[in-house]
């Protein structure tokens, strides 16, 4: 008698399950086969389940434009305007910021001309794309040529370049509601730093705490830091009050004396 021998299951064929697409275009084949199905009511439940992922899809939109913008941070002016005398965030600069935000999050940006732009302008959009939904965002730009006194400072092949750059420009900042600082000198927006107590603040609480019997360890891991310093100036009166809470709680646990 031959001996059977057991194929190992990790070298057993895996078969994937099908997709949901090849399952609809099955059943849709099978129900074409059928006399008796109703087509008219099939053509009904597929444009009511096509309704329902597109509604699917802009939730997972949505959501992920949450997320994006929540790791999004301002971003600083590193071009100058000679004309206008100012300063603003170059396309480069935004695109280097977001790009990788938002390519991780899913989404996918690209940009084209539209119709139903004004006179002398030219209507820019951008279409942005996540999870199966599409939102498109324009905006409409100047291209007549003229400089900020009035006057002719390009040619209209220049003047619809520039618009279409700083159509660009301007969409990404309205997509992704970036904020724009001013250069700190380092290559990123002023953010204002955290204000800490003071050296004599801190003194103070760490006395009030041995006066009032504490640890001063157990009180910076009841605060969550390193350091008396690290408190924010904010929340020094809480420190406060909750040192001389822990002092009242531990008046009352002890014994009266008899």
């Amino acid at each position: 008698m031959d001996q059977v021998v057991a194929t190992p299951i990790e070298q057993i064929p895996q078969v994937s399950p099908p997709s949901e697409t090849t399952a609809i275009l099955s059943m849709i084949e099978r129900a074409a086969r059928d006399p008796a199905v109703d087509i008219e009511k099939m053509r009904q439940l597929l444009e009511f389940r096509k309704e329902i992922k597109a509604e699917e899809s802009e939730r997972a939109f949505n959501t992920a434009m949450a997320a994006a913008q929540t790791e999004m941070r301002p971003v600083s002016r590193d071009a100058s305007n000679p004309q206008t005398r100012s300063k603003y965030a170059s396309h480069y600069a935004l695109d280097q910021a977001i790009r990788p935000i938002y390519t991780k999050h899913g989404f996918s940006l690209s940009f084209d001309f539209g119709e139903g732009a004004p006179d002398n302008c030219v209507r820019v959009l951008c279409f942005v794309s996540c999870a199966g939904h599409t939102r498109t965002y324009h905006i409409d730009m100047p291209a007549d040529g003229k400089g900020a006194k009035g006057g002719d400072v390009m040619t209209k092949t220049h003047a619809t370049g520039s618009a279409v750059s700083y159509g660009r420009r301007y969409l990404l900042t309205m997509v992704f509601n970036i904020a724009i600082g001013d250069d700190d000198g380092n290559g990123a927006a002023r953010t204002v730093a955290p204000q800490f107590i003071s050296d004599k603040q801190a003194a103070d609480l760490e006395q009030l705490i041995i006066d009032t019997g504490g640890d001063v360890s157990k009180f910076l891991a009841f605060a969550r830091v390193e350091a008396l310093g690290d408190i924010h100036a904010s929340r020094y009166d809480a420190a406060v009050s909750a040192i001389k809470r822990a002092q009242t709680q531990r008046n009352a646990q002890r014994p009266a004396n008899v």
